[in-house]
């Protein structure tokens, strides 16, 4: 896959925003800054904020407007959502609920390109788009899955399938928020190869988790979330320690890394 860098240019810039989901206050004038080509992991327990974060950058939710405050998308504050979605691929549990049940694994791919749920009476398939959905099932290798009802797949394989209609725009940036929720341990490790090989071919990767255990190696910036404020943002190495993890967590742990892998212990009382 032929990934295009934009190293200049922002991915994403926050600057004293405050972000509302419902009724209820997400962020309090946070600022936060990621670069294109910085592929970072976002960490946090249930409800820091980290699915409210990326919702930001994919536009499905937004600050309020005030004066000294903004969100740029790309250097944008107003991209079209057309531009961002050829730019940025998004793989969330929420799409994956919402998706329509009876599309084939290849109309799943080849719905990436209409934007849609689905794929339906009105639009027009090109033999052109097939041909390329083939080709992104063939790089996952679940070319098995081309004629496999959605419904009837596995929550891993509707999730890789996902991924393919993330991919099918060969965008410089993937959005993954929780991408291993409800997978077991051979689907977890299968999906995380896939995430690794994006990454080494330079795919630049935001992945929003609350386990340590499946950050690839290959994603150095950390940024902690706790209670919609930014904890801290540093390198794992300067993170990933005892007193600093037991402190995010608010109980007592310890970290050991094997193999660019970290894990999480708690601690014998």
């Amino acid at each position: 896959i032929r990934v295009n860098r934009c190293q200049k240019k922002k991915l994403l810039d926050i600057f004293n925003a405050t972000v509302y989901r419902d009724e209820k206050k997400v962020f309090d004038q946070l600022s936060l800054s990621i670069k294109c080509g910085e592929s970072a992991v976002i960490i946090g327990p249930n409800g820091a904020g980290k699915s409210s974060l990326l919702k930001l950058l994919s536009r499905e939710i937004y600050p309020i407007s005030k004066e000294g405050s903004f969100v740029k998308i790309l250097g944008k504050q107003l991209p079209t959502l057309w531009d961002l979605r050829k730019k940025i691929g998004l793989i969330s549990s929420d799409l994956q609920a919402i998706f329509v049940p009876d599309i084939s694994g290849l109309g799943v791919v080849v719905s990436g390109l209409h934007n849609s749920i689905g794929l339906f009476s009105h639009q027009e398939i090109t033999d052109s788009e097939l041909k390329r959905g083939k080709k992104i099932l063939e790089y996952l290798g679940i070319q098995d899955l081309a004629n496999c009802r959605y419904r009837q797949m596995s929550t891993g394989q509707q999730r890789i399938c996902l991924l393919g209609r993330a991919l099918i725009h060969n965008p410089d940036h993937l959005i993954l928020d929780e991408p291993t929720s409800g997978l077991d341990v051979r689907a977890t490790h299968q999906y995380l190869k896939i995430i690794r090989e994006l990454l080494c071919s330079g795919k630049t990767i935001l992945l929003a988790t609350h386990h340590i255990n499946e950050i690839p190696p290959e994603i150095e910036r950390v940024i902690l979330i706790k209670e919609g404020k930014i904890f801290d943002d540093d390198k794992k190495e300067i993170l990933f320690t005892d007193d600093k993890i037991s402190e995010f967590f608010n109980i007592q742990l310890k970290i050991s890394c094997s193999n660019g892998y970290y894990q999480v212990c708690p601690v014998k009382i």
